[in-house]
């Protein structure tokens, strides 16, 4: 089994109401267990929600208590974005799940790079840090 973000499923569960639906993910995956997730959804937002960004560093700054995700009205809502890694990360070890494909660049599911205001940073989103440090494998998409 592996968990995948839900809006590469085509699940319209993004900030902005849509998907982003990867028909090449999907047949890759096709004969294995496939537990979408949206970590936002599951932290308690709303979809469509203001898009948001973490500030001050990245989701590893943002599990230490070093830095927040804040939406574009200005809005803190790092508690959502923890919430929603944590049942993930639970959902993950209930099932036994060692591997992640999640979005990429995004505040809870990038890997590597996520989107700062219109920049891409270096950088890991919330729930692809709270993944990888309890060890399981995060593969963005």
């Amino acid at each position: 089994m592996v968990i995948v973000s839900a809006c590469l499923l085509g699940v319209e569960c993004r900030y902005d109401g849509k998907s982003k639906p990867n028909d090449e993910l999907t047949a890759r995956l096709a004969g294995d267990g496939i537990v979408p997730v949206c970590p936002e959804q599951l932290g308690g937002l709303t979809t469509p929600r203001p898009p948001a960004q973490i500030v001050g560093g990245d989701g590893e700054d943002v599990l230490d208590g070093k830095a927040k995700v804040v939406n574009r009205d200005g809005v803190d809502v790092t508690e959502n974005y923890i919430r929603g890694a944590e049942q993930v990360l639970k959902l993950a070890q209930k099932l036994g799940i060692t591997r992640a494909y999640l979005k990429s660049n995004s505040p809870a599911c990038g890997f590597g790079m996520i989107r700062r205001g219109e920049d891409l940073v270096e950088g890991k989103g919330v729930c692809a840090a709270l993944l990888h440090r309890n060890g399981i494998e995060v593969i963005c998409v």
